[in-house]
């Protein structure tokens, strides 16, 4: 069995590092240009604010800012359900015996164990209170969209959109946040089966989101229609 040392602590400082830096660094990446999809899509639904401004019959907006809620409450549901299993299982008396007893887990002490529990039920409570967040300020943007006045001039639409877009872009932003805690719960838990695996997966997991959000083909593409929204001029303007 292992005992708690230097490799676990350097793996948890690891793990910590990434974990609360991980956005600070995506939000310098994407000052300092390239594609990144959280920083594109702010401009993406700023403009879809714009737009939204401009209509007069905005069914189909509330209704694709409806389907944001129903999932930022399905994944707010379905965290609360997970935080409740390790919950259980932390606190669980029988627990600690039954887990050390098998072979591809790594853990010297009751107290490793419990830190290591403990680790995967902070990650998901900190995504839990992400998508509460976003719950809430979703239906602050949709209350946003349904005061925004029919049949007014350019220049008064154009500003009902801006500020419409600065309640909706903290609100997806906080979605995002709760899924990625998902990412970071599942490297939690494999410090289970050790440092190693846990180091690994921490790499692995930064790795896999920092290569989603800035080289596949999603990024690619929504960094694309960045361009062109940008680039756009209305026919009137030409």
């Amino acid at each position: 069995m292992i005992e708690i040392g230097p490799l676990n602590i350097a793996a948890f400082a690891l793990f910590a590092v990434c974990w609360l830096f991980y956005q600070p660094l995506l939000a310098l990446l994407g000052q300092r240009g390239g594609a990144v999809i959280n920083a594109d899509l702010t401009v993406l639904r700023v403009a879809w604010m714009r737009n939204m401004a401009r209509r007069d019959n905005r069914l189909m907006d509330g209704q694709l800012l409806g389907h944001s809620l129903s999932s930022s409450s399905f994944f707010a549901s379905s965290n609360l359900l997970l935080i409740a299993a390790s919950s259980g299982a932390l606190f669980g008396g029988q627990a600690y015996q039954h887990v050390s007893s098998l072979g591809v887990v790594q853990t010297s002490s009751r107290l490793l164990f419990e830190g290591q529990l403990a680790l995967v039920v902070l990650t998901l409570a900190r995504g839990l209170l992400d998508f509460i967040w976003a719950i809430r300020q979703l239906n602050y943007a949709l209350a946003a969209v349904g005061a925004t006045p029919p049949h007014v001039d350019e220049a008064t639409s154009r500003a009902f959109g801006e500020l419409v877009g600065r309640l909706l872009n903290p609100a997806l932003g906080s979605f995002s946040s709760g899924v990625r805690g998902y990412y970071f719960a599942l490297a939690a838990a494999a410090w289970l089966f050790g440092p190693i695996p846990f180091i690994a997966a921490t790499l692995g997991a930064m790795a896999l989101m920092i290569w989603r959000q800035r080289s596949s083909p999603a990024a690619a593409a929504i960094a694309e229609l960045r361009r062109l929204i940008e680039n756009y001029v209305p026919p009137e303007d030409r």
